[in-house]
């Protein structure tokens, strides 16, 4: 195991027992949580898909991730073990919704006979929305050092597994 493995391993451990009430606020809140989840739950059981559960540790760790990427706002993946949706606007106005929505939108992209999105398009934040398999969501919104917004969402089991249709 490498030193950043067992580091994330140990972090995803304790960092829910070193929030402050406020962080712990954040991401635990029923309005916050039920902001990010209901319209997941919306999108698959119009699918006939089972729901997802909220989950604090996923939670905490979008927190976290969230936190470093702060600085920059940019829009790059986390190494985490996770299927992993992120979302940037610029400024402060961006709400939870706008991210799930956008994300929700590219389902016009997918084409299920072919398992596949639309030339030129990216539909993968959709799939991992829809993943059959995908039981529990965590998310964060974080304002970034510039004034924009950073939006993501973990998904455990990760989805988006290659040759695989999502449900």
């Amino acid at each position: 195991m490498g030193i950043t493995t067992l580091f994330s391993s140990l972090l995803l451990l304790v960092l829910p027992l070193l929030l402050s009430n406020a962080d712990a606020r954040s991401l635990g809140s029923v309005s916050s949580a039920e902001q990010f989840l209901a319209p997941h739950n919306t999108l698959r059981a119009s699918l006939r898909l089972p729901p997802l559960q909220w989950s604090t540790h996923l939670a905490a760790y979008a927190t976290w991730y969230g936190n470093q990427r702060k600085g920059d706002c940019a829009l790059e993946h986390s190494t985490a073990n996770y299927g992993e949706n992120i979302f940037w606007g610029q400024g402060k106005q961006w709400k939870i919704a706008d991210a799930v929505a956008a994300w929700a939108a590219e389902r016009a992209d997918y084409n299920y006979k072919r398992n596949s999105c639309a030339p030129n398009a990216d539909c993968t934040h959709y799939t991992q929305m829809v993943w059959r398999t995908t039981q529990r969501l965590g998310c964060a919104k974080v304002i970034c050092n510039s004034g924009d917004t950073f939006i993501v969402c973990e998904y455990d089991p990760h989805g988006n597994v290659i040759g695989a249709r999502p449900y």
